[in-house]
């Protein structure tokens, strides 16, 4: 049995699960494992510290990446640029990215999905590059994601083809209003009642998967479910944090661009949390160049193994995690129990 949506359609993939982005981190070989497994693995727009310190520009770095899924993998996949107003490499991003798209027909062939993300809704489909690779005959879609109904509104005026819509409980960045999953997504879903949609925070299982399917998503996108996979770029450490844990091991603190969920640890729980933009702009005009590469430095180090002093974003899916497994057995798994789902949903209608 195959599960099919809108979006797998749309896509072109097997099953209706997508990776979250997880910059600042790498995840190719991940997405490599995932587009494999019939779902639509994200590349990251990834951008650590270290990378910054050698020299190494974000650019080059996706270029790299894009490169290495098509040498491993002829199915399709997406990349992830974070739009932010810290971001500054985003506008090269937009730029150079869709050109070396159109002038590598593999990747072109492959790359089917722009998620933006952290910024604005317009960077992307305002730029020409971009512009030039839809009319040059690719099928690349771009998303973006919507943590909250007046950004979905925003995303809907920007002429996006679809959204992704991620509530509070979800791992990394969040939105003030800290509306979890299960409301905002009918919020939206009653607004934009046929827009494309992907189902994001909070989603591990086939029985997440199954309530965001009936609820009018036509997939969900995982962040912490596939942190937690063997073929993550993470570090074991980093993984080896969540089959014990427990939904509510996880807090929000004041992130690079608002608030932020993340694993309860020394790092997390000596940060604060600010109440509003406002308060965070504030807060960043105050920070020098050392707090930022500090900042980013605790990032990393999570990544790379340091889960007590590093920033270890989670979310609170990790209550429902509770091994560490392959990307294929993963994707198969929920599937599987989200088709048994819903059909004894089905059967409930007489």
């Amino acid at each position: 049995m195959v599960i099919e949506t809108n979006l797998t359609t749309m896509l072109g993939i097997r099953h209706p699960i997508v990776a979250a982005p997880m910059g600042p981190f790498y995840t190719t070989d991940l997405t490599i494992a995932l587009s494999e497994a019939g779902g639509l693995g994200v590349l990251s727009h990834s951008a650590l510290i270290s990378d910054f310190m050698k020299g190494r520009n974000p650019v080059e770095i996706m270029k790299e990446n894009m490169l290495k899924v098509v040498e491993h993998t002829d199915k399709p996949f997406g990349f992830n640029i974070r739009t932010s107003r810290r971001e500054t490499h985003a506008l090269s991003l937009v730029k150079e990215i869709p050109r070396f798209i159109m002038q590598n027909p593999k990747v072109k062939e492959q790359c089917v999905y722009a998620i933006t993300s952290a910024g604005s809704s317009k960077t992307l489909p305002q730029s020409k590059s971009f512009q030039k690779l839809k009319e040059s005959g690719s099928n690349i879609k771009h998303f973006h994601v919507a943590p909250a109904l007046w950004l979905a509104d925003k995303c809907v005026a920007s002429n996006v083809d679809g959204m992704v819509v991620t509530g509070g409980e979800g791992g990394g960045h969040q939105s003030y209003e800290k509306v979890s999953t299960l409301v905002l997504l009918q919020q939206v879903t009653q607004k934009y009642p046929d827009f494309p949609i992907i189902a994001c925070g909070g989603f591990a299982t086939g029985e997440g998967l199954a309530a965001a399917l009936a609820m009018g998503a036509g997939a969900v996108a995982m962040g912490s479910r596939f942190i937690t996979s063997k073929e993550s770029e993470f570090d074991e450490s980093y993984k080896g944090v969540v089959p014990t844990a427990k939904a509510q091991d996880t807090v929000l603190v004041t992130g690079a661009l608002g608030p932020i969920r993340l694993w309860k640890n020394e790092y997390s729980l000596h940060h604060g949390l600010v109440s509003d933009k406002e308060a965070k702009m504030t807060e960043e005009a105050a920070m020098s160049q050392e707090d930022i590469i500090a900042e980013g430095k605790a990032y990393e180090a999570a990544y790379t193994g340091d889960i007590n002093s590093g920033a270890v974003l989670l979310g609170q899916s990790i209550g429902i995690i509770h091994s560490i497994e392959n990307v294929n057995k993963i994707v198969e798994d929920i599937v599987n129990d989200a088709e048994n789902r819903l059909k004894k949903a089905h059967n409930l209608i007489k």
